[in-house]
């Protein structure tokens, strides 16, 4: 059996390749829809504090309003409630954890609000959780079907029962009890999924994989289309909802929160601009 940090270091590698070829395709993506003065990722406050190290990157362009893209590597130790939440940390504090999150905020209201992370943790236990989701303001019920469609496909590549499991997940997940009402469409969703590495680590990278095919398909084709001040209205009420889920129930903000770091890299959900 390898060693854990030989598990480690495949993962890091893993999120830190696909930090680059998200950023690189957000940039193709501006691109084609601004060729003259195309917006460009920019590196925002690389943390290396004590057990942290984080790599905050961002675009403001033309198609991604708001586009953060994180690859973060942080060790340390839970504090008491946190040991309680944590598998494995009730026997020792100590964690280690690396991912990558994406949050993309369109400018274009009729392009749906994208959200993608896959993660590895260890404490005395080791697992996988992820992974993506999409929040349209404007209903599309075909682009809905085939999203789903695609991530069947891929989940049945690995497991038949990980769609149904994990998209039914996602749609408690990623829901507002406060509101009763999902955050949107849905996706997938996994947490402390651990069963062989080299298979796990397969269904992780695919899943990232299908993530960057799924974002720069919806992009493409739903961003040529005109819209209107009240559909940018519905936008920003509709963003409303995406702030209260992530400041009140969202996993990795409270993580992040209660563990320290970057705030700027922490709270990369929150869309630039919202009403209520």
């Amino acid at each position: 059996m390898k060693s854990i940090k030989s598990y480690q270091k495949t993962a890091t590698t893993w999120f830190q390749s696909l930090q680059n070829t998200v950023c690189t395709h957000l940039e193709d993506l501006e691109k084609e829809f601004d060729s003259k003065n195309p917006a460009k990722m920019v590196k925002h406050n690389t943390s290396q504090s004590k057990g942290w190290y984080q790599e905050h990157r961002v675009i403001k362009g033309n198609v991604f309003e708001k586009g953060t893209v994180n690859y973060s590597r942080v060790t340390g130790k839970f504090n008491d409630l946190m040991r309680k939440q944590i598998p494995g940390a009730d026997k020792d504090p100590s964690y280690w954890a690396s991912g990558i999150s994406v949050v993309l905020h369109m400018k274009n209201p009729k392009v749906p609000a994208m959200h993608f992370n896959t993660r590895f943790i260890c404490t005395t236990k080791c697992w996988f959780g992820g992974g993506m989701d999409v929040t349209p303001c404007i209903q599309n019920d075909e682009q809905k079907d085939w999203y789903h469609t695609q991530l069947e496909l891929m989940c049945n590549k690995h497991d038949e029962e990980y769609y149904s499991k994990f998209s039914e997940w996602c749609d408690e997940y990623f829901y507002l009890p406060h509101r009763k009402e999902p955050r949107g469409i849905g996706g997938l969703f996994f947490d402390y999924h651990f069963k062989d590495f080299k298979k796990d680590m397969a269904f992780v990278k695919d899943v990232g994989k299908t993530f960057v095919n799924i974002m720069s398909h919806i992009v493409f084709l739903n961003n040529r289309f005109k819209y209107t001040k009240e559909d940018k209205e519905v936008q920003l009420f509709k963003r409303g909802r995406y702030v209260e889920f992530n400041l009140m129930y969202d996993r990795g903000t409270k993580f992040g929160l209660q563990t320290g770091g970057n705030m700027d890299a922490i709270l990369m959900s929150l869309p630039p601009e919202v009403k209520w």
